[in-house]
């Protein structure tokens, strides 16, 4: 039977893909002393490629929301397969969003933006959260966004 948290990705029409496997050395996720620590999850768009690009250079910041979007899909993804149910999760706590970034490219809270609203929208009040959206100058395989998590959960 389906949660509350499941539910309302249903009403948002929002179909979770697998979670992504480790591209390195570590864990997708670890649990541990009450929150879920994922680590960097990447944006894939609907064909299932990787949403590549610099923001300023060769993306605007409409398609580094796009991406931005597509990690926290991952994210929620990763909790699912880590917690096995979606309404373990007390709260998003932090997001950490690094944006391949041209350096004159300002607008890195923008492109973050298309991860917060999506987790406020799945998630409601407890979806809010603190949040770092940082510019560098290369992601792994040449991705637009990467994003990490901090979430605070139930025990199982």
């Amino acid at each position: 039977m389906s949660g509350e948290i499941e539910a309302r990705l249903t009403e948002i029409g929002l179909t979770l893909p697998e979670p992504a496997a480790p591209v390195a050395a570590y864990v997708p996720a670890v649990e541990q002393g009450g929150f879920l620590h994922i680590s960097g999850q990447l944006p894939f768009d609907d064909n299932g490629d990787l949403m590549l690009g610099r923001l300023g250079e060769d993306r605007d910041v409409a398609y580094g929301q796009k991406a931005a979007r597509a990690c926290a899909v991952m994210l929620v993804a990763q909790m699912k397969a880590a917690l096995g149910d979606l309404d373990r999760v007390e709260r998003i706590v932090k997001l950490g969003v690094f944006v391949n970034s041209d350096g004159r490219f300002t607008d890195q809270a923008k492109v973050a933006n298309g991860a917060s609203e999506l987790m406020q929208e799945i998630f409601g009040e407890p979806g809010r959260h603190a949040r770092s959206a940082v510019g560098v100058p290369v992601l792994p395989l040449g991705v637009a966004v990467e994003i990490d998590a901090i979430v605070a959960v139930s025990d199982g």
